[in-house]
Parts: structure tokens; C-alpha cells; sequence
């Protein structure tokens, strides 16, 4: 029996035990261990919607086995359209790629040259904008075509809806074998990977459609606002549009008087070519940054003083200038519903003045 105590029995020492070493392996020897990355999400705008193929089956000789390969054809025609719609799509945004690209590398040509300084109207500056509406004008087309494949997706979805329960409507015919009802079985998990991968694409060409549309129309106001900029020869910003409406509401603002008020700006036209525009870009801009949601008075005011005649023609001079005053505004990208215009006469007033009022 061996001893409690941990002895040997014989009563004689253990002996030393020798330690045989081991290799290290290769992958502990590897100074840089391989690493294995997990599976990610493709990113936004990158799906590929490609079927499945449909598994295949046997002919059993049944007719609900005849039923069987008939819902299989239908089901392997409608995997052609959706790859066809796969296709599409991803040309369609390779296009809108290129397209981007090409229009911000426009505009930030014609940026970077008006803020070095250019003459006003500088035809070089004129040609890359056209070339940029070009490729705006192209991005639009591509969106007008993932509308056309949305829709193309929108009927294959009817179609797969329409497959999926004829398929299970074939479970209660008679005169099946069990072969009959395996292949249905298999059939109807094909077509559910199917209907699920429609959704992902009718879903995805959603987002690629509000998003891209919501682009455009950015883009649309910041050249709108660019090509002022190039009449002038300088560089003003994006356009007043987009800093409108940063936020879904504007506070609602009480209207009041222009005596009551102090106005955001104002410009005295006591010279001809008065060079107002950057200045009012700036101040209606900082305007909007404080209040997303305000609106704009823009009054001609003229200096009440002279005869009557006199008086008159001063007044119309003011109200022209008001005019040009609303032009600038709508042209930096202002909505025309966010400008209120009137004309008054002042004794304080030596020439003819416009004044902008925040409301």
C-alpha cells in the first residue's frame, strides 16, 4: 500500500525527474502573428443584390412534381431580372462616382481661382461651370435611372410575392410523393432568400435615390450662388438655401415696424457700381447661422427732401435698387417666400439707401 506521507514505499528517494524541451511551433515562431478579421458590412452604396442560384431537382413524374419544375422555371426567370437589376444598379453608381468626381474637381478649380482673386466674368471660369452643370445634369440622369430600376424591382417584387404562394398553395394538391414535397420545401426557402433580397434592394435604391436627389439640389443652389461669384471675380460661399434650412422649423418671429428695429444692413447708394454683395453674403449668412429660420426685409428707402418731381424720381432710383438688392439675395440662394420688400421716404436720410431687416 503506498504510504499518506508522500514517500517512496521502499522507503528509498525518488529520482530526479529530466525535462524533455519542445519546439516552438512555426506560427509561435512567426514574429508577426496572422490575425483573422472579422466579416464586416459592406458599406453604404456597395451592395451587391446577386441571386442564389435555384437548387435543382429531379423530375418525380407526378404532377405536383410538373407543378414543382414549372414554379422552379418562374422562380430562375425572375433571378435573371434581378441580376439584371444588380447590374444596373452598380453601373448606375460607377457613373455617379465619376460624375461626383468630376464636379467637385470643377468646383474646387473655380473656388481655388476666386480665392486667389479673377477678373469678373472670367470666360475660363465660365467654361468650367458649364462643364460642372454638365456633370450635375448627368447625376440627375442617373438618378431618373435608379428610379427606373426601382420600379423594374418594385414588380419583381409582385412577382416573387405571387411565386412564394403558389408554392405553398402546391402542399395541398393531391397525387404528390414525399420526393414532391422535399423539393417543395426547398423550393420555398429559394424563393424566401429571393423575397428577402428584393427588400434589400427596393430598400437600398430608396437611400441612393433621397440621397442622391438631396444632393443635386444642394448642388444646384451652390452653383446657382458660384456663378454670381464669377460674375463678380469673387468668392462668396455656399448657398443661402442650404444654411436656411439647416434645422426642419424656424422659430415663428413677430413682425414689427422698421422704426422699431435695427437694421442688419445697410447700403447707401451714393455712387454708381456700389460693391455691396460680399457684404451682404456675410451678414445675411451669419443671420441665418443664428436663426436658421428667419426671413428678410429689404426696404427702399428714399431721402424726403426737393419738390415733388424730384422726390418721385428719387424714390423710383431707391426702389430699382431694391430690386437689385432682392436679385443678389435670391441669386446667393435666398427662397424668394423668405424676402418681404417695401419702399418708405426719410427726412434723416441724405441718398437713396436700401436697409435690411431680420424678422
Amino acid at each position: 500500500m503506498p504510504a499518506l506521507t508522500g514517500d517512496e514505499p521502499s522507503g528509498k528517494s525518488a529520482s530526479t525527474e529530466t525535462s524533455i524541451p519542445i519546439q516552438p511551433s512555426a506560427a509561435e515562431q512567426n514574429p508577426q502573428p496572422t490575425l483573422s478579421q472579422a466579416a464586416l458590412p459592406p458599406a453604404v452604396g456597395t451592395g451587391n443584390y446577386a441571386p442564389t442560384p435555384v437548387t435543382p431537382g429531379a423530375s418525380t413524374g407526378t404532377y405536383v412534381g410538373q407543378k414543382v419544375a414549372a414554379l422552379r422555371s418562374d422562380l430562375q426567370r425572375l433571378q435573371a431580372n434581378i441580376n439584371q437589376h444588380n447590374t444596373d444598379l452598380q453601373q448606375a453608381r460607377q457613373g455617379m462616382a465619376q460624375d461626383a468626381a468630376s464636379y467637385y474637381g470643377l468646383v474646387a478649380a473655380i473656388n481655388s481661382r476666386l480665392q486667389v482673386g479673377t477678373t469678373p466674368g472670367n470666360p475660363q471660369l465660365v467654361a468650367q461651370w458649364n462643364q460642372a452643370q454638365s456633370s450635375l445634369d448627368r447625376l440627375n440622369d442617373d438618378i431618373a435611372r435608379l428610379n427606373t430600376i426601382s420600379n423594374q424591382a418594385a414588380s419583381d417584387s409582385a412577382l416573387a410575392a405571387y411565386i412564394l404562394e403558389s408554392v405553398r398553395a402546391a402542399y395541398g394538391l393531391q397525387g404528390a410523393v414525399d420526393e414532391d414535397h422535399r423539393q417543395l420545401n426547398i423550393l420555398e426557402n429559394d424563393v424566401n432568400r429571393t423575397v428577402v433580397l428584393i427588400d434589400r434592394l427596393l430598400n437600398d435604391l430608396a437611400d441612393d435615390i433621397s440621397r442622391q436627389s438631396s444632393y443635386v439640389t444642394n448642388e444646384r443652389r451652390n452653383l446657382t450662388t458660384l456663378s454670381l461669384a464669377i460674375k463678380n471675380g469673387e468668392l462668396y460661399g455656399q448657398s443661402l438655401a442650404n444654411r436656411a434650412y439647416s434645422t426642419a422649423a424656424g422659430p415663428q418671429l413677430a413682425l414689427s415696424t422698421t422704426a422699431e428695429r435695427r437694421p442688419l444692413m445697410v447700403i447707401r447708394f451714393d455712387r454708381p457700381n456700389v460693391a455691396y454683395e460680399q457684404a451682404l453674403y456675410n451678414a445675411v449668412s451669419r443671420a441665418l447661422e443664428r436663426r436658421p429660420g428667419a426671413a428678410f426685409d429689404v426696404v427702399a428707402v428714399a431721402p424726403a427732401r426737393g419738390t415733388p418731381g424730384q422726390e418721385a424720381l428719387s424714390t423710383t432710383t431707391s426702389k430699382r435698387n431694391a430690386d437689385a438688392v432682392v436679385r443678389s439675395l435670391t441669386n446667393m440662394g435666398l427662397p424668394a417666400d423668405r424676402i418681404n420688400l417695401s419702399a418708405t421716404t426719410s427726412g434723416a436720410t441724405q441718398t437713396n439707401e436700401v436697409q435690411v431687416y431680420v424678422r
